[in-house]
């Protein structure tokens, strides 16, 4: 009895580091980039980069972190699509870089945030084609919020976890092996429902995807044991939109969720000169 008592506090006080809120610096935009502060639907401040595009009607690009990272991140890319013509809005989740902290949920609640950083730039761009790069995180928040994925006119999902299931128990497996990460994973998944009010059914970007209908490149990675190839194949297969999928055949899941090459931004470019224009 003590043992389980003792193992559930220390899956509820791991569970409790996985997502607690934590603020980091970010170098100041220089011009014509600017810094803006959102407002979300829950009423959280939401910390961004703009970066003005070729025209006031350009077409948008939204670009979203993984999660312990900040729009610092996507910076470099948001500045080369810049370059290319693209308004770009780079943001930090709540929880990260210098937005208001609040509890990390995987998604869920950072759906609220997504969709506040659309709602802005389409606005600002004359209701443009936006098109949303999410990174980890910063794809499963433009799938499983509370009105289902966000309103984008195409999305690029790097790096995505399928189920928060897989996800923990993918992770705990690189560490401690797959009988632990399949010991251990439901103590922290089904922490879900106190912590956030829902199931851990939930948090899932696979079973929210063919609720979206417009233009999809998927990209993973065939070294990534965060989100394995099967995962990834599995995420462009419930597409039911058009749809691209790129395997990047060398990098573990930091490698991916950070890709910024050539070969990279090839592809980044010409999916979105197909799905939103030039």
């Amino acid at each position: 009895m003590t043992a389980l008592v003792l193992g559930l506090a220390v899956s509820w006080a791991a569970g409790s580091i996985m997502t607690r809120g934590k603020a980091a610096a970010v170098a100041p935009a220089q011009a014509p980039a600017r810094d803006i502060k959102l407002k979300t639907a829950d009423g959280l401040k939401v910390a961004g980069t703009y970066r003005p595009g070729a025209r006031p009607d350009s077409p948008a690009v939204l670009l979203l972190h993984g999660v312990d990272a900040s729009r610092a991140a996507v910076a470099a890319n948001a500045e080369w699509l810049a370059g290319e013509g693209y308004a770009t809005l780079a943001i930090d989740f709540r929880g990260h870089g210098q937005s208001d902290t609040a509890p990390r949920s995987f998604g869920l609640n950072e759906a609220n945030d997504a969709r506040a950083a659309l709602d802005w730039l389409k606005h600002t761009q004359r209701d443009a084609k936006v098109a949303v790069i999410g990174i980890s995180l910063g794809g499963a928040s433009s799938l499983i919020g509370t009105d289902g994925p966000v309103p984008a006119d195409a999305l690029i999902l790097q790096a995505v976890y399928s189920d928060i299931r897989h996800a923990i128990r993918n992770r705990i497996a690189a560490r401690l092996t797959s009988i632990p990460a399949y010991l251990l994973e439901p103590l922290l998944s089904y922490q879900s429902r106190i912590r956030f009010g829902v199931w851990p059914d939930r948090l899932s970007p696979l079973a929210a995807l063919p609720r979206y209908k417009g233009p999809v490149l998927v990209i993973g990675g065939i070294e990534d044991r965060s989100t394995p190839p099967a995962e990834t194949r599995a995420l462009f297969a419930a597409a039911t939109g058009p749809r691209s999928l790129w395997l990047v055949p060398h990098g573990d899941h930091p490698e991916i969720s950070g890709l910024s090459d050539a070969a990279y931004r090839s592809r980044i470019l010409a999916f979105l000169r197909r799905a939103i224009g030039a």
